[in-house]
């Protein structure tokens, strides 16, 4: 009896911990593509200005934000000597231990911003689905490195490639892989995630960067995308278009910030055209417009205009940082702003804060390299400690002693966040 006691409790012991450490981050923006952290036993504020590393591995140049999953951590990068390649690598969570990587020939061509890779690698089922600024897209065993298959989609698809290259990360539904690639006519494509076989090919509209998400309307499963032209609702089993809404582009394809699901709506936010926000209808397939808001067309331009920053919303409010680094509020009813704030990250072109929501707070990693722990509440931002995580470099941006693009990932009560030069995590359980 007092072996089975014991045997009982070691076992409820070890469930215990893997309860306590299982929060992953196996694709981008977190396990429901949702920016949303809920791990919790974190810290409540930084013990200095400056977060102990555990780790820090070498790595080169990439947009590309790490991913977490099985106890290893992947990120892409790009090398340019002695020839231009993408690199895939999988490193060991606890100790930054380089356990495989896979190396290709990608020479780019057409293609601004060229630091590297830009799309998080996706973990499914012990595989690692890795798609490079080309086009390039592998499927990968997670654990051993080792090609499964992959696909030139570039010359597959006859991309009229964006100006900053591939950078929608992949979606798996299903038996599909679901991708956003701007094909001669399919700017969504639909892939078997085990055999790498076409399944499905929609829309000929321009591609844009912003990833598809899933979510439920009308008792329906839907793929939800914005492209260069619209903003669609697919079938992710057949590719049919259930409905689609025209966002087109101004001036050249902008949208970058993943669409945000909040209960019956969505939001789209674009730095040339604004937000806009539709209701999903849950008696048919088709949406209608709540309202359209851009700042040319409001007071004292208070809008949101998000670039690289996805927003999100909480109740009867939505939060977001707008292409310059400025954070706003806005009433999820109107759209008019309650308050900004520009404390968050200098005010620049381009500037970014990435959001992820824990509990009642939200942590914010800006382009300086830092970790913010904040509280955003309709009375305003409240900043409750900041500290340096890892320093900005140049290749991302050769302008205001570099930047750090990259969406860091949060996972084991840790964070993993890149540069152009290395690959850091620290360690934000409560001790």
């Amino acid at each position: 009896m007092a072996k089975q006691v014991s045997l009982i409790a070691m076992l409820a012991a070890v469930l215990a911990c893997r309860c306590g450490w299982s929060d992953e981050w196996p694709q981008w923006r977190g396990p429901k593509r949702n920016g949303v952290w809920s791990e919790t036993e974190l810290w409540q504020r930084f013990p200095s200005k400056k977060i102990p590393r555990k780790w820090s591995v070498p790595i080169s140049s990439g947009y590309s934000g790490p991913t977490v999953s099985d106890g290893r951590v992947y990120v892409t990068d790009r090398v340019v000597e002695p020839k231009q390649t993408e690199r895939v690598h999988c490193f060991d969570w606890q100790s930054g231990k380089p356990l495989w990587s896979y190396t290709y020939d990608c020479q780019y061509r057409n293609i601004s911003y060229d630091a590297g890779p830009r799309a998080s690698v996706l973990i499914h089922e012990q595989r690692a689905y890795s798609l490079g600024a080309m086009g390039n897209l592998f499927c990968l065993d997670a654990e051993q490195g080792t090609v499964l298959w992959q696909r030139d989609l570039n010359n597959e698809y006859k991309i009229r490639m964006p100006r900053w290259g591939i950078a929608a990360s992949p979606l798996v539904e299903g038996d599909l892989l679901i991708l956003q690639v701007g094909g001669e006519d399919a700017c969504l494509v639909a892939i078997d995630k085990r055999t790498g076989e076409d399944r499905w090919r929609a829309l000929r509209d321009d591609a844009c960067y912003s990833a598809p998400i899933i979510a439920e309307q009308a008792c329906r499963r839907i793929v939800i995308c914005q492209t260069g032209n619209n903003i669609v609702g697919l079938d992710p089993a057949t590719g049919e278009v259930h409905w689609s809404f025209e966002f087109d582009w101004e001036k050249w394809p902008m949208g970058i910030a993943t669409p945000v699901i909040h209960e019956d709506l969505l939001l789209i936010s674009d730095d040339h055209k604004g937000s806009l926000l539709l209701r999903l209808s849950q008696s048919a397939l088709q949406v209608e417009k709540v309202w359209h808001r851009r700042k040319q067309e409001v007071p004292n331009e208070a809008a949101l205009h998000c670039l690289i920053s996805t927003p999100f919303i909480d109740s009867e409010h939505i939060y977001g940082a707008d292409s310059s680094g400025i954070l706003r509020c806005l009433k999820v009813s109107t759209g008019e702003q309650l308050w900004e704030d520009r404390t968050a990250v200098p005010k620049n072109n381009w500037a970014t804060i990435h959001l992820i929501r824990n509990e009642d707070k939200t942590w914010l990693f800006n382009e300086r390299g830092e970790l913010i722990i904040a509280r955003l509440t309709p009375r305003g931002f409240e900043e409750i400690s900041r500290a340096k995580l890892i320093d900005p470099t140049t290749d991302q941006l050769r302008r205001r002693n570099g930047v750090t693009w990259s969406h860091p990932a949060f996972a084991y009560r840790h964070v993993f966040a890149r540069n152009d030069k290395e690959l850091v995590c620290a360690d934000l359980s409560a001790k």
